[in-house]
């Protein structure tokens, strides 16, 4: 009883304003992934920054770090590219399935699949996806959505949407020219619902969004795991993309977050969240036994990154989230 008593404080406490405000990946090669993302996918690029120092280090919880990072806007919303200049991290592990719970890929709206999927092929993009695939109407939540698994330069996994008139935001069924309008949500596999609901809901006060349970030799092909069936969970914050939790109910043998994964790994994402305390949220996740990443808060020398506070942790599965301040 006290420990649902003290989440519903924190969830009154942080989760009026909590909103996620990027997502971010470590890249390899910047310059390449730029040049994907902006020419490829339409995003525009907002800015670039390199830093070095203790505080990074810190920030990263990798030592002497010297990092480059580009911010990607497309619609409204943003992603993040970092490439590490030092210390290289290391390759992605062998044989990615879209099960393994280090798995996590931004959600790309398009206005025409069709038109989407030949402008890939074009461009050669690597397919996770034998090809787009169309949910069946038997399911409530997601029937009609149309959906292909692609991957970028370095190997992570994308996600291009077309939503059906009645589901999606309606932002995305406004009138548009460009191809690819934004990013709905991140997604990241889970081992456990109830245990990421007491992390992204009651300790940092997202909120339920939807929910659906996903089935079905389209749900397969999709995801490109035979007999795939995934409870999926949607979260949002005040604003920002959503972050979906795919948990598998089977097959359960994606494995787990390799233990050691630093953030200059290419398997690394980050979530990052603000308008909540990280002091407050820092006090929090220690009582939760949460995985730090930073030490704790690390406060920065200046605004360069466009915040003074960072406090770098992961979920209960490894994935990164971090929390800032201005």
């Amino acid at each position: 009883m006290r420990l649902a008593a003290a989440a519903l404080f924190l969830t009154l406490r942080l989760g009026a304003e909590v909103a996620v405000e990027s997502v971010g990946m470590t890249v390899s090669d910047l310059d390449r992934s730029v040049e994907f993302y902006t020419r490829v996918l339409g995003f525009e690029k907002l800015s670039e920054l390199e830093v070095a120092g203790p505080e990074y280090d810190h920030m990263t919880g990798v030592f002497g770090v010297r990092l480059r990072r580009v911010k990607l806007r497309l619609g409204s919303e943003t992603i993040e590219l970092t490439e590490f200049l030092a210390p290289a991290g290391r390759p992605a592990p062998a044989g990615q399935r879209s099960n393994d719970r280090w798995f996590q890929h931004v959600a790309i709206v398009t206005r025409d699949m069709d038109q989407a999927y030949q402008h890939l092929r074009r461009h050669q993009v690597k397919h996770a996806s034998p090809g787009p695939q169309t949910l069946p109407s038997w399911n409530r939540n997601a029937g009609g959505i149309r959906a292909f698994y692609f991957r970028d330069p370095d190997g992570h996994a994308l996600e291009v949407l077309e939503f059906p008139e009645g589901k999606g935001d309606a932002k995305w069924h406004r009138r548009s020219d460009a191809l690819f309008l934004g990013i709905d949500h991140t997604a990241i596999v889970i081992s456990d619902t109830e245990a990421s609901l007491r992390f992204y809901r009651d300790t940092l006060g997202m909120k339920i969004a939807g929910e659906s349970e996903n089935y079905g030799p389209e749900q397969e092909r999709l995801n490109n795991v035979f007999g795939a069936r995934l409870r999926i969970t949607s979260l949002r914050g005040a604003s920002g993309p959503g972050v979906e939790f795919l948990e598998y109910l089977s097959p359960r043998d994606g494995r787990p977050f390799p233990p050691e994964v630093k953030s200059n790994d290419l398997i690394h994402w980050q979530t990052r969240l603000y308008g909540i305390s990280s002091a407050e949220a820092e006090r929090r996740l220690r009582t939760g036994r949460a995985a730090f990443v930073s030490p704790g808060v690390v406060e920065l020398p200046d605004r360069t990154l466009g915040f003074r506070r960072s406090l770098l942790v992961r979920d209960p599965d490894g994935h990164a989230v971090e929390i800032v301040e201005p």
